[in-house]
């Protein structure tokens, strides 16, 4: 018989013990392992009590990156003039033609004589301009460099339309000035190099070739100032307001009617600016034609009451007058002196 040798029996692993000694001593190097990695992982985070290079410390707003678009403020002054301007006014470069304009002026019924070209400003301030809206090209208190030439005005009818005059005093401004017959009714005193001065009433335009600046002035008005011989002079001028003896009148265009009428003033002391009529229901102002009429082209306003403006704002406004053609007709009011 085999022998039969009895199964050995799994044995559990044998744990050696510490002694006490050797184990309170390693809980005190695991502790103090333990209490550096922790003081290490302190270290990384930021004190609150410190700057940090490169942040903002607490409370404190950080830079910004960007402040923003800048604004530049626009300046409110206007734009330089496109021309050539002196210390005294603007200056254009148009020389005055050398060729008598007696044959160019507009015919009385308003129908120019000759071709017509826009020309460049040639006159030039000598004292300061105002501030005038109303006034158009003419400002007053301003003095105006130009030529003088002369002309057989024989009744002195021209393209004002004003009829025949009662003093020869006259002139015709070149078309530039004119402006739409706004220069019409204006009284101008010419100064001559030699120190002579006449005062003339605007009742014609002198289209081309008169100049920018030039006035024409009947034969009358240039002996006044110059030998006739001169033909053509050097002058300064500027609108005045003089003293007047007579009341505006106020007169229809031949062909008025209630559907349709022209009004003219006549005898103004200053240049008129504005016309309006009155509709019943207020006012409307009246377009201006070149001869020196304001149009009513429905009718509207013909035969009622008038409201005249001048240069400096002055308005008049007079009673209705009946439409009667070609007939003038006095009015109680005159503008104030300036």
């Amino acid at each position: 018989m085999k022998a039969t040798h009895p199964t050995t029996p799994h044995h559990k692993p044998r744990t050696r013990r510490l002694p006490k000694s050797a184990a309170a001593a390693l809980l005190v190097v695991v502790g103090l392992i333990a209490g550096l990695a922790a003081c290490s992982s302190a270290q990384h985070k930021a004190d609150p009590g410190l700057a940090v290079p490169g942040a903002a410390a607490p409370g404190t707003p950080g830079t910004p990156t960007s402040a923003g678009p800048t604004v530049t403020p626009t300046s409110a002054q206007p734009s330089a003039p496109t021309g050539t301007t002196g210390a005294t006014g603007t200056t254009g470069t148009t020389a005055p033609s050398s060729t008598s304009p007696t044959s160019a002026h507009k015919s009385p019924t308003g129908t120019s004589t000759t071709s017509q070209t826009s020309a460049t400003p040639a006159h030039s301030a000598s004292t300061s301009e105002t501030n005038t809206s109303l006034a158009g090209r003419i400002q007053p208190g301003v003095a105006y460099q130009g030529v003088a030439t002369e002309y057989a005005a024989a009744d002195g009818n021209g393209a004002c339309l004003f009829g025949p005059a009662a003093d020869m005093m006259i002139a015709a401004m070149n078309e530039l000035d004119y402006q739409n017959s706004e220069a019409c009714g204006a009284h101008i005193l010419v100064r001559a190099a030699n120190g002579a001065t006449v005062t003339v009433l605007i009742t014609n335009e002198c289209p081309y070739p008169c100049a920018p600046g030039q006035l024409d002035l009947s034969q009358q008005a240039f002996a006044k100032i110059a030998d006739p011989k001169a033909g053509r002079i050097s002058i300064t001028w500027q609108l005045i307001s003089p003293a007047a003896s007579t009341n505006i009148s106020i007169r229809y265009k031949a062909g008025s009617s209630q559907y349709w009428c022209g009004i003219q003033v006549i005898g103004e002391r200053n240049p008129v600016a504005r016309l309006e009529v009155s509709t019943g229901s207020g006012w409307q102002q009246l377009p201006r034609a070149s001869y020196n009429y304001f149009l009513s082209a429905s009718g509207v306003g013909c035969g009622k009451a008038i409201r005249i403006t001048d240069i400096f704002g002055e308005q008049l406004t007079t009673a209705a007058f009946p439409v009667e053609p070609d007939v003038v007709q006095p009015a109680q009011a005159q503008f104030a002196q300036h």
